[in-house]
C-alpha cells in the first residue's frame, strides 16, 4: 500500500510503500489491551513497603493482665487495631511485570499501526532534523506541517536538535525506534514515523 511521505514544514513528496502484513491487519482490541496494561505494570517500581505487627518494634508483653480488668483483653501495643501498630496487610516489595511473549508483543504492536493508518493518524516524514534547538522555531514547523499536541514522533535515530526544541511543548513526545512500544502509540492523538524508522520497524515486525 502507498502512503505519502509528508515534507517537514508542509506539503508531500512523493509516497512510501508499507507492507500488507505489517500496516493491514485486524485489530485485536483484548491483544492490545493485554500488552498495554503489561506496558505500564513494567514501569511500576514495586517498592512500597509496611511494617507488619510482628515487624514492628515493641508490643513483646502484653499490657494487661487478661481478665478482671474492665477492659477488652489485648495480647499487645502493637496489634493493628492500636496506633503505632502494625499494618492488618503490610504491603511488600513486588514485582509486577507480567510475561508477554514476542509474538503476542509484535502482533499488538502491528494491530495498532494498522488501525492508525486506517484512522489517517499514522503519518510519514522523509526527516525530523533541525538546525537549531529553538521550541519557537519547532513550534512554528509543527504548526505548518499540522502537528500539535498529542503527537508522538519516531526517529531512527534521535535528533539532538529536535529533542532539545520539542522537550517543553505539552503533549509532544519524541522516541526512538527501538524504545517505542505499544502503550506510547495508543497514548498519542497521532504518530509520526521518520522512513529511517519505517524501514527499521518493518524489518523487525516482518
Amino acid at each position: 500500500m502507498q502512503v505519502p511521505i509528508k515534507v517537514w514544514g508542509g506539503g508531500t513528496n512523493g509516497q512510501a510503500e508499507l507492507r500488507e502484513e505489517i500496516f493491514g491487519v485486524a485489530y485485536n482490541e483484548t491483544l492490545v489491551h493485554q500488552v498495554v496494561v503489561a506496558c505500564l505494570s513494567r514501569r511500576r517500581r514495586g517498592t512500597s513497603a509496611q511494617r507488619s505487627r510482628g515487624e514492628a518494634r515493641g508490643g513483646g508483653a502484653k499490657p494487661w493482665r487478661q481478665k478482671r480488668t474492665g477492659r477488652a483483653r489485648a495480647g499487645s501495643i502493637r496489634s493493628p487495631l492500636w496506633r503505632g501498630g502494625g499494618v492488618t496487610f503490610a504491603a511488600k516489595p513486588r514485582d509486577y511485570a507480567q510475561k508477554i511473549n514476542r509474538k503476542m508483543y509484535r502482533g499488538a504492536l502491528r494491530g495498532i499501526f494498522s488501525e492508525l493508518l486506517r484512522q489517517e493518524r499514522l503519518e510519514l516524514v522523509a526527516h525530523l532534523r533541525m538546525e537549531t534547538h529553538r521550541t519557537r522555531d519547532a513550534r512554528r514547523l509543527l504548526e505548518a506541517s499540522g502537528w500539535g499536541a498529542g503527537s508522538i514522533f519516531v526517529q531512527a535515530e534521535v535528533d539532538q536538535n529536535f529533542r532539545l526544541a520539542v522537550r517543553n511543548l505539552p503533549n509532544v513526545d519524541l522516541m526512538d525506534c527501538d524504545a517505542l512500544n505499544p502503550y506510547e502509540l495508543v497514548a498519542h492523538e497521532r504518530a509520526v514515523l521518520e522512513l529511517g524508522a519505517l524501514e527499521r520497524v518493518q524489518t523487525w515486525l516482518a
